[in-house]
This record gives C-alpha cells, sequence and structure tokens, in this order.
C-alpha cells in the first residue's frame, strides 16, 4: 500500500526536491532568450520553441506526450478583448504569432476533465534580468521565479506524486500547458486563452505564479486607458497662445490619481506614461496620459470603466475653472475639453473570483497547503480565461514571492530551497486530488 492510498498525501522520503538533471534544465531555460516581441520591439531572436522542446524532453522521461505543439492562428488577434498593442504588433511584424508557440503536454490517455488536473506555465520573459548563474543555493536570471523556476519544480513534484500514486497517468490525467504571451501586456489572448478554448482544461487548474506557496483563488485583470490632449503647440515667447498638453495632462493625472482609487474596490489605479515632450523651449499642445485599471470582477471592472468618465469630466471642469483667468492658460482653459480625448487600449477582459468549496476542503483541508490571507489583494494573471468555464476550479499557486524575488526587475531570483518545497506541495495537491477521484470512484 502507498502512502496516498494510506492517508491521501506523500511521505516526505516520497516527495522529493530538484535533482541535479533538475537543476541543469532550469539553468538551461533560463539561458535561452524567450522574451517576446512584445518587449523587445521585434528583432531579437525568440527561443521559445527550444525551450519548450528542452520542457518536453525532460517531461518526457516522465511519460508526457506531446499533443499540441504550435503557434495560435490569427483568429486569435480578432476579438474585442484583444489588446490594442497586440494587434498592431501582429500587423506590423511578420512572424509575430509564429515565434511564440503553445504546447501542451498530457500524461496517460485522455480522460474526462472531471479527472483531469491541469498545470498552466508560462516560459515567456519580460526583458532583462542579468546573468543566468546557480551559486548552489539560488538561481539567477530572468524567468527564474517566473516562470521558469516553478516550470522545473513542476517537474519535481510531479515525479514524486508519480512515485506515490500509480492512479495518476491511469486513473487520473495531467495536463502541462507551456504558454507564451503571458509577459508584455499579451494577457495570453494567443497562449492560455486560446489552449483553453480548444478544451485543454482540468476538473481542477493551476497557474504556476509566485504565491509564497499560498492558494489564491482570484486574479485581476486589467484595462488600459489612453488620455490625449491633441491641441496647437506655442512658443515659449508666447506660451499663452497655444494648449499646454503638459499642463493640462499634469492637472489631469493628479485629479485621477486622488479620485480614482476609490472605484477601485478590489483592484488597484496606476496613472502613468505621461509624454508631451523632452524640449524645454517649447509649449507641446500635444501628449497622452495612461491610466491601468485591475479589477477583480467583471462587475467592478464596469464601474471603473464609467468612473473614469465621470471622474475625467469632472476634472476638466475644474481644470477650467481654475485657469480660465490665467493669461498663460486661458486658451488651454477654454478649449480643455474640446482638446481633450479618452480611448481604451484594452479593456473588458474577464476577472477569475471564486470562493470554491471543493478548492477548500481538497487542497486546504486534505492536502494541507496554506490559503492566501484574504486581506491581500490578488494579481493579474492568465487564469482569469478559466473564469466561468464550466465544471472547472482555478488556483494560482507558486514559490517565490513577485516583489521579494525581483520579477520583473534587475536581479531575479528563485532560492533552490523554495523550489524545493513547492515540489514537495504539487506531490502533496497531485495525490490529494487523485484520491478524490479514486474515493469517488468507489
Amino acid at each position: 500500500m502507498t502512502d496516498l492510498q494510506r492517508t491521501g498525501r506523500l511521505s516526505p522520503r516520497a516527495a522529493v526536491g530538484l535533482t541535479d538533471a533538475d537543476r541543469e534544465l532550469l539553468l538551461r531555460l533560463l539561458a535561452l532568450r524567450t522574451t517576446g516581441p512584445l518587449e523587445t520591439g521585434g528583432g531579437e531572436p525568440v527561443e521559445l520553441w527550444e525551450a519548450q522542446h528542452a520542457y518536453a524532453e525532460a517531461a518526457g522521461r516522465l511519460g508526457f506526450r506531446v499533443v499540441h505543439h504550435a503557434p495560435a492562428g490569427p483568429d486569435a488577434l480578432t476579438g474585442a478583448d484583444v489588446p490594442r498593442a497586440v494587434a498592431k504588433a501582429a500587423e506590423d511584424r511578420p512572424g509575430f504569432l509564429d515565434c511564440q508557440p503553445n504546447m501542451v503536454l498530457r500524461l496517460g490517455p485522455e480522460l474526462p476533465r472531471a479527472a483531469t488536473v491541469m498545470f498552466n506555465v508560462h516560459l515567456d520573459t519580460v526583458a532583462g534580468g542579468g546573468p543566468v548563474s546557480f551559486s548552489g543555493s539560488r538561481f539567477y536570471g530572468r524567468g527564474s521565479i517566473d516562470a521558469k523556476g516553478p516550470a522545473v519544480g513542476l517537474l519535481a513534484g510531479l515525479r514524486g506524486a508519480l512515485a506515490a500514486s500509480p492512479a495518476l497517468g491511469t486513473e487520473v490525467g495531467v495536463l502541462i500547458q507551456l504558454v507564451s504571451g503571458e509577459e508584455g501586456g499579451a494577457m495570453g489572448v494567443f497562449g492560455t486563452k486560446p489552449l483553453v478554448e480548444q478544451g485543454y482544461v482540468g476538473r481542477l487548474n493551476v497557474f504556476c505564479e509566485p504565491t509564497g506557496l499560498r492558494v489564491l483563488s482570484r486574479a485581476t485583470a486589467s484595462m488600459t486607458a489612453r488620455l490625449r490632449v491633441d491641441g496647437r503647440d506655442g512658443i515659449d515667447d508666447e506660451p499663452g497662445a497655444g494648449h499646454n498638453a503638459t499642463v493640462l495632462l499634469g492637472y489631469l493625472a493628479q485629479h485621477l490619481a486622488a479620485e480614482l482609487p476609490p472605484y477601485a474596490v478590489d483592484g488597484q489605479v496606476c496613472v502613468a506614461g505621461l509624454h508631451t515632450g523632452s524640449m524645454h523651449n517649447k509649449v507641446y499642445g500635444t501628449g497622452q496620459l495612461l491610466i491601468n485599471l485591475s479589477y477583480g470582477s467583471k462587475d467592478t471592472g464596469r464601474k471603473l470603466e464609467a468612473a473614469l468618465d465621470d471622474v475625467l469630466r469632472t476634472g476638466v471642469e475644474r481644470f477650467r475653472e481654475r485657469f480660465a483667468d490665467s493669461p498663460t492658460f486661458a486658451t488651454t482653459a477654454r478649449d480643455a475639453a474640446r482638446v481633450t480625448h479618452l480611448d481604451w487600449l484594452k479593456r473588458r477582459l474577464p476577472a477569475l473570483y471564486a470562493d470554491d468549496a471543493w478548492v477548500r476542503e481538497l487542497l486546504l483541508d486534505r492536502a494541507g497547503l496554506a490559503p492566501w490571507p484574504a486581506e491581500l489583494p490578488a494579481f493579474t494573471c492568465d487564469a482569469i480565461w478559466l473564469a466561468g468555464v464550466p465544471g472547472t476550479s482555478t488556483v494560482v499557486f507558486g514559490p517565490g514571492d513577485l516583489g521579494a524575488n525581483q520579477a520583473h526587475a534587475e536581479g531575479e531570483f528563485a532560492d533552490l530551497a523554495d523550489l524545493d518545497r513547492y515540489a514537495r506541495h504539487i506531490g502533496r495537491l497531485l495525490t490529494s486530488f487523485a484520491r478524490n477521484r479514486l474515493d469517488q470512484g468507489n
């Protein structure tokens, strides 16, 4: 009788951590250039095909086989939820999708959704990150924590679970999605989304993102608004003759930063990207300001979208009142409503929110995993595409912390001890699911 059959959990002896081969695989993945063209602007090699092949070779030694390996088709970029920057990049850059494939690995035969666990890992990264190295206890390099390190930790956990549970790959199926298009603002529209639409999902779906080994059942979505001023330039000798986009956008940036956050009840407001020009002796009549708004539910997203319109309208009116009598800014004040325009670069994506009793019983009670603290905000990841998919439960679960491990910053790292712990936790998660499935079969 195995540990799984006796207790539903792996023993510490059964749940091994990373092997020497795992460490070599991670260093190889870190060395491959998998930064997507949305991050680099194009023109640089993208080695996602190579990275996915390397991972598939390692997974093949555990019994996984490739059931899908291809980029998304052009139809993936035609929906209303496709960010404008993604659609434009695909239009401007030949081969944009071709260099960003997705892979699906399967263990065992195709089984019903109710008997399947799916793991999602993205191998694309943001740019930068510093040199790749391993100190003996810590991996450095872009993707070490987000999310190549978790991807390798997942394999180590699967190895331990397979040693304990003969049901895995026979009575319980396992899928691994290896996706592109998670970073760079792509929001998974040509990675995770098409794979979900093709049915590569399970009863339990685990997105391997850093959560400090805590089970998170929420994922925010985000929308990006662009505030533009399209006015008339002026010269420094007659600054009142033109429309001063710098002063107008600067005023509106402060107004939005003060007035909009109370509407983001389950998300965040980020006011950023203010640009008019770089010279000191010119009045710039054009410019733009970007506002990124995250939200935890579709209802909040709709309300936040409407609130931005109202808050902006109020801000423009206050600017007009504040500067109406100013010789330097009276023209800008008078025409502020006419020259100020709002458009959306990204909006109306789904958000994941689940208070799932089945997940709590399976992962917290039976597997003994820790919950994400209720008072902490969620973050945005590709798990949003599982929102509302029938017969599924979805969690975000991974090692490390996005901030503490310097994801998206120079010096990104992952500690070997954290990846080893993640492997053990993955073993507990899988064996708990398998035990639950066996109990249902009885």
